[in-house]
């Protein structure tokens, strides 16, 4: 594995543990050139998953792209990147369990507002504005209504 600080391919595994889900092991190495720690995941690797986009067209999933919208709806809030990984790996294995090679977009939106529910609020309503694309004001405050019924 590459040092992403000083690009050295020798480094040792410090710590390795499962994630929440169980679906990857994190790992803590150390570069044995510069000594800095850096993190790496070993996944299992599947088939690709297509997501089926709104107009019909189809996209390679993108976990990077789940993570950079996830980060948008929760900048400026106290949440680690721990916990917004945390969310990315119960998205993604709701999708694994759920859907073999394609899923349509709207579902991939869905599982990361439940996911997004637990953690924070604020970032539940900045994503689901985004996701649902509330046209005015009364459909945003009608998701509000629907957010304080469930509590």
């Amino acid at each position: 594995m590459r040092c992403p600080y000083c690009g050295c391919e020798e480094s040792k595994v410090v710590d390795s543990r499962p994630t929440d889900e169980g679906e990857r092991i994190r790992r803590r190495r150390e570069c044995f050139n510069c000594t800095k720690r850096f993190t790496t995941y070993e996944v299992i690797e599947t088939t690709p998953m297509m997501v089926i986009k709104r107009d019909n067209s189809r996209e390679p999933y993108s976990r990077q792209k789940l993570t950079k919208g996830i980060l948008r709806a929760c900048e400026k809030r106290p949440i680690s990147m721990d916990q917004i990984d945390a969310v990315v790996d119960q998205v993604e294995s709701q999708i694994q369990r759920n859907y073999e090679r394609e899923i349509p977009s709207e579902k991939v939106g869905e599982f990361t507002l439940d996911a997004l529910r637990s953690v924070d609020e604020v970032a539940y309503v900045r994503f689901a504005c985004v996701y649902r694309q509330f046209q005015d004001v009364h459909t945003f405050m009608a998701e509000l209504q629907r957010l304080i019924q469930e509590k």
